[in-house]
């Protein structure tokens, strides 16, 4: 009988949204918005409930070790777990070391992955910025590399060769194609399409341009990451023991530098060292 009872097609009660009328005081509430505002509102109050019932039943003579750090300003618990001078110079200099050579293990580690990628990629119809990153790489990595954009030289016998010397004839290729660093058909080749458009597939094509980006990203991340290890460095022998001065502006400036540029240059005394 239940299921005949489903069968039947039974009439659907929409809710009316808001009349013309009443339009300038906004959206009509719905029930799912009120279920909604009322469980929120129930919510705040079951919170408001529990501390009042908590702040009724404390004890006054309630004593916990931590009473003994804790401390209030204006009548509030300040709560701040960190403490001044918490830890000594030395300990912030060995702090210093420790985060100065994971810089360097990880900026050492993006350079090595990006020599890895530019011996595997051969820069055929890459862009001149690409070609520059990879070349960055390779002078991180310690590997021969140039940013300029690959060049094609033709040796003549005279000057008068030179000035006569027609690329697209001496190329056999249409002038529209002497840009192409890579799949340059002859005019003879022009009939085949292959030739002209090239038979890579869409995914080679996708995951040459994915090697070319993440080359391009890890040669940017390891000179962040080289930066804020030399700052860091820089940072931890200024902590370091021995007299030193901040040179003021005018002696950067006098030096030939910037001193917004460069910020703060400290000099050290020379000492004897025995």
């Amino acid at each position: 009988m239940t299921a005949l009872a489903n069968a039947i097609k039974r009439k659907t009660h929409k809710e009316r949204s808001q009349p013309a009328a009443r339009q300038k005081y906004g959206l009509l509430e719905k029930h799912k918005d009120y279920v909604e505002r009322a469980r929120n509102f129930h919510k705040k109050e079951k919170t408001l409930k529990a501390l009042r019932r908590k702040a009724e039943e404390r004890n006054p003579d309630e004593f916990y070790f931590a009473m003994e750090k804790a401390k209030t300003k204006d009548g509030v618990h300040d709560g701040r777990l960190t403490q001044a001078n918490k830890y000594s110079q030395e300990e912030l200099r060995l702090m210093k070391t420790q985060d100065v050579k994971y810089l360097t293990m990880k900026a050492a580690g993006d350079a090595k992955k990006a020599a890895r990628l530019r011996e595997s990629l051969h820069f055929i119809g890459a862009t001149a910025a690409t070609a520059g990153g990879g070349a960055a790489a390779g002078a991180a990595s310690g590997t021969a590399g140039s940013g300029a954009a690959p060049r094609h030289t033709v040796f003549v016998d005279s000057k008068a060769d030179a000035k006569a010397f027609d690329p697209a004839a001496y190329f056999d290729t249409p002038a529209g194609l002497l840009d192409r660093t890579f799949n340059r058909p002859r005019a003879a080749q022009l009939a085949v399409r292959g030739a002209v458009l090239g038979t890579a597939s869409k995914g080679v094509e996708k995951r040459k341009y994915a090697a070319y980006k993440e080359l391009e990203q890890r040669s940017e991340r390891r000179e962040k990451v080289a930066a804020v290890a030399a700052r860091l460095a820089y940072q931890k022998e200024v902590m370091g023991k021995g007299r030193k001065r901040k040179l003021r502006p005018g002696e950067i400036k006098a030096a030939g530098l910037d001193p917004e540029a460069v910020g703060k240059v400290f000099v050290w005394k020379r000492e004897r060292k025995k």
